[in-house]
This record gives structure tokens, sequence and C-alpha cells, in this order.
């Protein structure tokens, strides 16, 4: 039996757990908010039964009908819900004066698609006690329907429909399965579902400005500077004005020329040392150089895309080893911008490939390493040169014209000005450098943030734009996955040579097949990239189990296992629920040794906040046919014989009958 144990809420990061591949929880057009009024209780029920869930979509339309909502399409998809998933004999004796009390009020509704569905629905039950030879008006008028409401009775009477009546519409069934199995480009879309949704773009912000200091002593010095200037100028027009006015016209024009070329020229080395300096990253890893476990992801990540997004003319390790060094500088940058967001890089990785990507091309361009060219830096450099050289000749010009006109008191103060202009003119260019060279980074590095910013945002919205169009819908998910389950069955049939009126009864319990990827819906089920499908045929012989693996992405199986027993064989059924492990299905066989079937995993550390742990498992455990198939196998367990006898489909009661 089930046991009772406490599942906790744990909201931990979403990385795996050992052993588990971590999931991918979507949000949910529909089931995110607690549906309100009748109508919105109504649409997440029919949605709730599209993807495979029909416990939920019970209580939703009962409730929904039960606050005053209630028409022949309401009504209808009640009735599916009542009955997917589900035997007759499951039907408890309250659930089935229900049904036949709706089955009295098909009358009242308007006529039109609907009405013409919920009758043929119910007069599918009627027809469950019926001698085969009566049932072929009925198949007509369900032939008649309209394919999707024929397709959703057939889907959802899948357990209910047994003998000559399920005979008569499986060839049909299975083609329908044919046909669908592969439809709506599935082997090309199914990977998008696994795929997480992407994290929104970032981009390192500029660094603050470190030119305070420099700003805060840039007045005194260069007022200093310009009374020296001052007193050189006074000097040397008061020993010769025309002479020191042409001296003075050229020194002016250097200094411009050497202020304007110098900063060019500092700016653009102190860049390059700057970058240097970034650049100088050792080779090798020591141990404090590997950061963290999601530095490490990334790092690995970031290889990956980076040996598949290669250059022309680069072998994959050779571009590795050449871009070595931009790589740690991505890395420790990711690291940084999404570490505090506990999240898997799995959700990073649009990133990580658009910068591979991005990489590549501006090799391509020859802008690899430095996105903007430095063709300008040796003529700066020449030019500040030769204006520095003009200025220094032309100020000893000025002390030669001053100590021709002068006195040597004169002559003293002007050597004494050219020392000062020396000392705080350099003093007020580096601090007027520093402040210029950062505010001129400032607005470069700003000017790239946006453009990074800008190129990442485009990035992320092509990226999740094509996810968007591309993932499956959940009708989808489940329309591939109940063909799959109905042409496993079909194929097992054929093996057995049985037909359904060989059959007393069938169920197929679908399980995670390790190694997978998941993902579902906030709300729904878990859906697996590999399942395991294992079908219960149960006859008047004993029971016939097979078993095979499915890659869902393109329907390949794995090695089928095939097992019989008989009825007296199984001996007891457990179920064993950890809250770290999830759920196991053991069958104790008593002439060989125990079967344990891993039926779920566990689901605490992957929900979101406003998810139930205990309602989630019980969509999961639905989803999979477990109920269904643990009170087939428990009841076969505890009676054996007397089993067949009470579940025998040729001696259903009388769905006309009253209680």
């Amino acid at each position: 039996m089930i046991d009772g144990s406490t599942v906790t809420h744990n909201s931990a990061d979403n990385d795996s757990i050992v052993g588990i591949q971590a999931g991918i929880v979507h949000n949910s057009t529909v089931n995110i908010h607690p549906p309100v009024s009748p109508q919105e209780k109504y649409k997440v029920g029919v949605r709730f039964l599209e993807d495979g869930v029909p416990s939920r979509a019970r209580d939703m339309l009962s409730d929904a009908i039960a606050n005053g909502y209630d028409n022949a399409e309401v009504r209808f998809y009640w009735v599916l819900a009542m009955l997917s998933a589900r035997v007759y004999h499951d039907l408890s004796t309250q659930e089935l004066q229900r049904l036949r009390q709706a089955s009295g009020r098909v009358r009242n509704y308007a006529e039109g698609e609907w009405k013409d569905a919920l009758r043929v629905a119910f007069e599918l039950l009627a027809m469950l006690d019926t001698a085969d030879g009566e049932t072929g008006r009925v198949l007509e008028r369900l032939r008649a329907l309209s394919p999707c409401r024929r397709d959703e009775i057939l889907r959802h009477f899948d357990l209910v429909l047994t003998g000559a009546l399920k005979d008569s519409l499986w060839a049909e069934n299975r083609e329908r399965a044919e046909a669908a199995r592969f439809g709506n480009g599935r082997v090309q879309r199914v990977w998008t579902y696994f795929e997480p949704d992407p994290i929104g773009p970032r981009a390192l912000p500029p660094r603050p400005s470190t030119a305070a200091a420099a700003q805060a002593a840039l007045p005194v010095r260069a007022s200093l500077f310009f009374a020296v200037t001052a007193c050189l100028c006074i000097l040397s027009l008061v020993a010769d004005p025309a002479a020191a006015a042409i001296e003075l016209l050229v020194a002016l024009g250097a200094g411009l020329a050497a202020t304007h070329f110098g900063s060019q020229w500092w700016y653009q080395e102190h860049q390059q040392r700057a970058k240097s300096r970034m650049l100088q990253v050792p080779h090798t890893r020591d141990p404090a150089s590997t950061g963290d476990g999601f530095t490490n992801r990334v790092r690995h990540s970031f290889d990956h895309y980076f040996s598949t997004r290669v250059p022309h003319g680069f072998a994959p390790h050779d571009w590795l080893g050449h871009t070595v060094h931009i790589r740690n500088s991505l890395v420790a940058e990711i690291a940084v911008l999404y570490r505090e967001s506990r999240i898997g890089v799995e959700r990073v990785d649009w990133l990580i490939r658009y910068l591979a990507e991005d990489a590549r091309n501006r090799y391509s361009r020859g802008t690899l390493f430095d996105p903007r060219p430095q063709n300008q830096t040796p003529a700066a450099k020449a030019l500040c040169v030769v204006a520095l050289t003009v200025l220094g000749f032309t100020t000893l010009t000025l002390l030669g014209t001053v100590a021709s006109g002068s006195g040597a008191s004169q002559l003293v103060l002007a050597v004494l000005a050219v020392v000062g202009i020396v000392w705080s003119g350099r003093a007020a260019a580096s601090s007027w450098l520093e402040a210029r060279g950062e505010e001129r980074r400032l607005a470069e590095e700003t000017q790239e943030y946006q453009e990074r910013l800008a190129a990442r945002q485009a990035a992320y919205q092509n990226w999740k734009s094509f996810l968007d169009t591309t993932r499956p819908s959940e009708l989808e998910m489940e329309t591939w996955l109940t063909c799959d389950k109905t042409l496993f069955v079909d194929e097992a049939l054929r093996h057995y040579q049985l037909t359904w009126r060989d059959l007393i009864t069938h169920t197929i319990l679908v399980t995670p097949a390790r190694p997978y990827k998941r993902g579902r819906v906030k709300g729904g089920p878990w859906r697996y990239s590999r399942y395991s499908f294992r079908l219960f045929l149960v006859t008047q012989d004993g029971v016939r189990e097979i078993s095979s693996e499915f890659d869902f992405t393109d329907a390949r199986r794995g090695n089928r296992q095939r097992s019989n027993y008989r009825f007296d064989a199984l001996s007891s059924v457990q179920v064993s629920e950890r809250s770290e492990v999830g759920y196991d299905l053991e069958l104790i066989l008593t002439n060989g040794p125990a079967r344990n079937i891993h039926v779920a995993d566990a689901d605490t550390h992957q929900l979101a906040p406003d998810e139930n742990a205990q309602e989630i498992s019980e969509i999961n455990l639905s989803a999979a046919g477990f109920i269904h198939t643990f009170r087939l196998l428990e009841g076969i367990a505890a009676d054996g014989k007397g089993w067949i006898e009470r579940n025998n489909p040729n001696k259903l009661p009388s769905f006309r009958d009253a209680d």
C-alpha cells in the first residue's frame, strides 16, 4: 500500500540531484492562476483533460457544473473526464448514479454537435452489456460525428470500451494513430519542449569613474601652471615685445598641438596596457582558479560552443587555443552576471552560443581582439613629439629674449618660471589626462555596453521567439504519446494473436527511462525525452507483460521484454514512496524474484512557489497510468481467479439499471 509519508516543499536550485536529470518547468497560459468563474474552471478542466490529467479535470468540470455552468459541451467533457483512464468497474455507485442522471438530462440541451456527441457517449456506455450484433447502430452514429469529437471519445473511452465493441473500432483507431504519430513536425520540434525558458540578457555595465582625485586636484595645478606661465610671458614681453609676441604665439600653437595629440597617445597607450593586463591570464588552471560549480559548467559550455563555432581555416582545438583568453574573460563575465540568480547553465546557453558565434564572426572581420582599430597611435605619437620639441625650443628662445633685454634678476625669475611651468604643467597635464581619459573611457564603455546589451537582447528575442513558435503544445505532446501507446498495444496484440474479445482488461504504465530530459508546464505532469512502456494484458489464462523503452523524439523502441505468469503467481503488490527518490512499484511473484518498477522521480526540489507537492505528485501518477495499474495488479494479487469473475467484461452491470 502507499504509505503516508509527508512530502515537504524545498525551494532549492533547479540543478539536478544525483541520478535525476533536472527538469524544465514552463509557464502555462491556463494553469498559472487558480480559476475563479465557472467558465474559467471549465476551460482549465478541458485543458487538464487534453493534457492527460483526468482526475484534475473531473474536479474542475464538476465544480463548474455545480456553480451553474451546464450545457451539452460542458457535460460532454465532464463525461469524458469521468471515464478517462478508468475501467467501468472503477466507477463508484455514486459516480454511476451521477452519470445516469446526466444521461436523463441530454434531451434538455440545445440541438447541435455537442448534444450529438454527448448522446453517442452515453449510448456507448449503454452498449457495454449489449450483445455484439446490436452495437452497429451506435457505431454508425459514432462515425458520423466530427473527427475531433469522435477521436476524443475513443481516446478517453479507451479502458471502458472492451470486447467486440472495441474490436470493431480498433482498426480505425490504429490507422489514426499511425497517421498522427509524427504529425505537426514531431521529430523536428519535440526537443524544444525540453529546452529551458531562456533567462533575459545582461551585460557588464561600465566601470565607475576613478578620476575623482584627479578632478579635485586639477583646478589647483592648472591655476599654478597658468600663473607661472603668465609670469614668463610678462618677463619676455617687457624685454622685447615684438620678438616675444611671435615666440609666445609659436609656443601656444605647439602647446595646443602637444595637448591634442598627446591626449590621444596617452589614452590609447593606457587602454592597450589595460587590455594587455586583462589578457595576461595563466593558461594552466590551478585549483584556486577553476571557480565554483556554476563557473565550471559555464566554462564547459563555452568550450563546447567555441569548438562547434569555428572560423574557416581553423581546427576546433586550434581555435580553442587561439581564443583561450577571450573565453576566460567571457566565462568570468557570465559567472558574475548570472551566478546570483541560482539558475542552471542551460538557461544561459543561448547567450553562450551567441557569444561563440559573435567571436567567430568578429575574427572573420578582423576585429576579434579589439573592435576599435588603433591606427592613429603612431601618427599621434610622432606629432606630439614634434610639438613638444618645438615647445621646448621656443621656451629656450623665450629665455634668450628675456636675457638679452633685461637684467640678471629678470633672467633668474624667468628660469624659475620655466621650472615652475615644467613642474606644474606636468602635474596639471597628469590630472587633466586622467580626468579626460576616464571621461572618454566611460563614454566609450557606456556606448559599448548599450550596443552589447542591444545585440544580446536581439539574440534573446530571436531564440525565445523560435522556442515559442516551435515548442509543442501540451495537446500535441499528449497526442503523440497516446499514438505511441496505441501502436505499442497493437503490436502486443498482434504478437500474441489476441483480439479485444480475448482480453478481460489491460493497463499500460508509462515511466521515465534514464538517461532522460524532462519538462512540464506549471501545474501539469512531467513529460520525458525517454519513456519505458509496460503493458499488462489480462486474459483468462493469466497476465502477459510486455515492456520496452522509447525515445520520444522519433518513437524508436529499445529491446522488448516479455513475461507471462498465472494469476496465482502474483502474490503481492507494494508501493514505496520516498521523498528523495520518488515512487517504486514492487511486484512479488511466488516463483521468482521481486520485480521493482520505478514509477516516478521526486518532484519536491522542482516545484514552483505556489505549487502543492502532493497535488503535483498525484497529477504525475495519474498521467503515468499508475492508479489503474496499481488497482488492477493489487486486485489480481489479492483475489486471483476471483478477481476475473468480478471484472469479466461480459458480465458488466447494465448502465441503464437503477441503483
